[in-house]
């Protein structure tokens, strides 16, 4: 089991499951009423047959999320930056209470978001939206903006050896995990480094399922 990540999930649907695209349909109808509450306008595009770029599929085991988040936390609080799988079970659990103290703030759209559903939008706010139960937005009702992640992305890219600026960290990968001792990390970072570039490119959602 592991999160799975969608950017033009409509668009798979439509060719491969009839009852899932009118379920999504639905969804996105939802996040789109509940984002214009908010004062925010967008809707998930149309179905068409969008360029390569504008769709991903991707995703990796749940826990890679964690160690993505726990470098994004150690770089902020300017502490050593040491490879998830390089230290010990006890520093992992003071490193992970550390990423609760640091989502607490709910600034980060990288920390604040579901592990498993809901949404980016690309539509580029400052903080993560907390939308209301009653808008029965999947995610708990956490909403991510693409521009903001790829940003926070942008930001961690060093602590763990990635240049955004060079084309083959940009470029499609080849795997989803990568050589070195941030293997996990870097596998996590270029599924959804991908994801916001497809994202922003052709103004669908970046869907966690």
């Amino acid at each position: 089991m592991g999160l799975s990540i969608s950017v033009g999930l409509l668009h798979d649907q439509a060719r491969n499951d009839a009852e899932g695209l009118d379920h999504h349909r639905r969804a996105f109808a939802r996040l789109a009423r509940a984002l214009t509450a908010e004062g925010i306008t967008w809707h998930e595009p149309e179905i068409t047959d969008p360029p390569r770029a504008h769709v991903f599929s991707g995703g990796f085991p749940y826990g890679y999320l964690t160690q993505l988040r726990r470098i994004l936390v150690l770089t902020n609080l300017g502490e050593p930056v040491t490879p998830a799988l390089a230290v010990s079970r006890h520093q992992y659990g003071l490193d992970c209470e550390k990423i609760q103290d640091e989502t607490s703030m709910l600034t980060s759209h990288l920390l604040c978001h579901s592990d498993n559903a809901g949404y980016y939008v690309p539509v580029d706010f400052d903080e993560p939206l907390f939308l209301p139960d009653e808008a029965n937005v999947d995610g708990a009702g956490m909403v991510g903006s693409s521009q903001r992640l790829l940003a926070e992305l942008a930001d961690i890219a060093p602590s763990i050896g990635i240049a955004p600026s060079d084309p083959e960290q940009t470029g499609p990968a080849t795997g989803l995990a990568t050589d070195g001792p941030f293997e996990t990390e870097r596998a996590a970072w270029h599924q959804l480094h991908r994801a916001c570039l497809a994202s922003i490119a052709g103004g669908h959602a970046i869907v966690f399922h």
